[in-house]
């Protein structure tokens, strides 16, 4: 269906993520600095990514591609890099290889930092917020890419739902896998083009949630 290039793909959502998009019959070409550390299998490309390289760099990686997810996350330890300015080289070079659908993880309520306070779950990660604050709005304001960003509450590790509520609210948890399935399920929606979807754990189906936007 798609060549689809995955950066950060050795994460925890990467990985339920990869497993999605084989399961749908995508090729995933998953770039991380450990690409040793990605899910192996057929249709699954491991390739070196650093996103401290020139873009240039970036560009030959992902040549044939027609998608590119942005999941990468440096918890913390290099937002400018890899969180912020890591993101916008993918955008530019998603740009340079003329490839037009590019999806964002993201973060819960990243475009309203009048938010973060008013949630402990938020204001713990409010440098993580804000780099994600800089890359979306590049993404939305400074590229000409069909984008999804997908803005989940706080990652768990329990069993997935299936089940999720989109829009603001004050449920402040999201199950991985349901995340990984949203993410990989946006890819051939075209309804899902030029959306900011906030999510969280709640009680509708993935597919007619998805459906509804």
């Amino acid at each position: 269906m798609a060549k689809v290039f995955i950066a950060g793909g050795s994460g925890r959502v990467a990985t339920a993520l990869i497993k999605n998009l084989v399961k749908a019959g995508n090729e995933v070409v998953a770039g991380a600095r450990h690409p040793e550390n990605i899910i192996s299998g057929q249709h699954i490309t491991a390739v070196t990514l650093e996103l401290h390289a020139p873009v240039d760099e970036i560009v030959h990686l992902m040549k044939g591609c027609t998608a590119v997810y942005f999941v990468a996350g440096s918890r913390g330890q290099d937002l400018l890099q890899t969180d912020a300015f890591g993101a916008v080289k993918t955008m530019q070079a998603a740009e340079l290889c003329g490839i037009k659908r590019y999806i964002m993880l993201s973060s819960m309520y990243a475009l309203q930092p009048e938010k973060w306070a008013h949630y402990q779950a938020l204001a713990d990660i409010t440098d993580y917020n804000i780099a994600k604050f800089f890359a979306d709005n590049y993404l939305i304001h400074q590229t000409s890419l069909d984008y999804t960003i997908i803005q989940p509450a706080a990652l768990t590790e329990e069993q997935p739902t299936g089940k999720v509520t989109f829009g603001a609210g004050d449920d402040t948890t999201n199950t991985i896998d349901d995340v990984a399935q949203v993410l990989a399920d946006v890819l051939p929606r075209p309804n899902t083009i030029g959306k900011v979807i906030m999510m969280r754990n709640g009680k509708t189906p993935i597919d007619t949630a998805l459906d509804q936007l």
